[in-house]
């Protein structure tokens, strides 16, 4: 089993051989925050594992809509020395694969836009990482699943809360039984208005903040207790970022039932939005309670031990509340700079994971380390089938409401095989999958 690991300060030379090669789609706010600090990290000092040694990663190819932060970027490497092709809209995908000689891609466009950049990815004979959420309905995953089994490589989704301390504390007390069997559960993310005023605008439209980071929650709740999800429903608010009529939402909450193998039930409420005033202390407001036969479980972002005044620059230019956990800026104690965090950490796991099916032995033993890493129900794209089932329902409720039939919930049947639609005074469900 690979132990993954990267050297914090030395790792040796990586052989000629032992290089991925890494094309990017998507150069907007979480290119800035998460990718471009691990690919300049990597540029520096390879990956290290001692099943495969030390593995180069170079970022060869970028694919994005206009070209232009692209560009900006690739002059920075130059400088460094490091050679990176363009390549924009209309076929900026297409073109990266056709010209580019990747290994791996990484997508982190708006959702709406994963599917077919994944499509063409995957159909390429290329191990895949996909920003949350991975596809927005369960006909898109099963062809993407079908996909990766074919030609043989990694799907794999960035679900980077999964690394974030406080969660992986609780799953720990989960696996050990020391907190037993969940009640019911609550979590909260709000956005400032600069997410969708101004980062995600062109793109917002027809979109909801429940897709968008809910999905981080779904996944924790879904990975962490395990049971059958069975009942979705949601509503929001809109006539901020768009019109109240509109199918443009600022706000959304989204409630799941899961039923577990004794019988009982649980129902989770995941409340999000972006319209959060810009001037909030900290960047997000995050919050999960979880409550069980035997405890309680309260964690929240902004009140990890660390608050910050500076005069005239907190908490608009810099905030009161950090989060040093996430993906955040270090000068280390040896003098280094660098940018490290969980965010990171997630990309970082997953050039491992391929370092690991590509080069931790001989080529006849890949299969079996291509199903060992696929095995890994945290991440792996074969693993999303109720996280995507609860965006679709959600997705469908959310438009139903907005064509003037509120109150929709929806339920889920088997493994997701099939997702009914209910509306108030209907007699009969809609079938949306099944």
């Amino acid at each position: 089993m690979m132990n993954s690991s990267q050297s914090e300060s030395f790792s040796p030379a990586p052989r000629p051989d032992q290089v991925l090669r890494a094309g990017m789609v998507g150069q907007g706010m979480i290119w800035d925050e998460t990718y471009r600090q691990f690919f300049d990290t990597a540029a520096r000092r390879p990956l290290y594992n001692p099943q495969f040694g030390a593995c180069g990663v170079d970022l060869v190819a970028i694919a994005s809509r206009t070209g232009l932060r692209a560009e900006r970027y690739i002059q920075q490497a130059y400088a460094r020395g490091t050679k990176i092709q363009s390549f924009a809209e209309p076929g900026s995908v297409p073109q990266m694969l056709r010209s580019g000689d990747v290994d791996f891609v990484c997508v982190a466009t708006p959702d709406d836009r994963h599917f077919e950049a994944c499509r063409q990815v995957l159909s390429a004979g290329k191990h895949l990482l996909v920003e949350k959420p991975s596809v927005l309905t369960l006909a898109e995953l099963d062809e993407l699943n079908a996909l990766a089994q074919e030609h043989n490589v990694l799907t794999k989704v960035v679900y980077h809360k999964l690394l974030d301390p406080d969660h992986k504390k609780l799953r720990t007390l989960v696996v050990d039984h020391d907190l037993r069997h969940v009640n019911n559960g609550y979590c909260s993310l709000l956005e400032p208005k600069s997410i969708s005023g101004n980062q995600f605008s062109e793109w917002i439209s027809g979109r909801n903040p429940g897709t968008y980071v809910a999905v981080h929650y779904i996944k924790l709740i879904d990975f962490t207790f395990g049971g059958r999800l069975k009942t979705v429903q949601c509503t929001g608010q809109r006539g901020l970022v768009s019109a109240a009529d509109s199918n443009t939402w600022d706000s959304a909450q989204l409630r799941l039932i899961y039923e577990y193998d004794d019988g009982r039930e649980a129902a989770f409420d995941i409340h999000t939005s972006w319209v959060t005033p810009d001037n909030f202390p900290g960047y997000v407001e995050q919050e999960v309670q979880f409550r069980f036969d035997n405890g309680i479980w309260l964690g929240h972002s902004r009140r990890r031990g660390v608050e910050l005044t500076i005069e005239e620059q907190t908490p608009l230019a810099m905030k009161t509340s950090l989060n040093n956990h996430y993906s955040t800026e270090f000068v280390e104690p040896w003098g280094e700079r660098r940018k490290r965090g969980y965010g990171i950490e997630a990309i970082a796991r997953f050039a491992h994971e391929v370092a690991y099916v590509e080069f931790a032995g001989t080529k006849e033993d890949r299969s079996a380390r291509l199903q060992e890493m696929r095995d890994l129900a945290y991440n792996d794209l074969s693993a999303d089938r109720q996280v995507v089932a609860a965006v679709e329902a959600m997705e469908a409720i959310l438009s139903a409401a907005a064509d003037g039939l509120p109150d929709c919930l929806v339920r889920v049947e088997g493994n997701a095989e099939r997702l009914l639609l209910f509306a108030p005074g209907v007699a009969e469900p809609k079938v949306l999958r099944g």
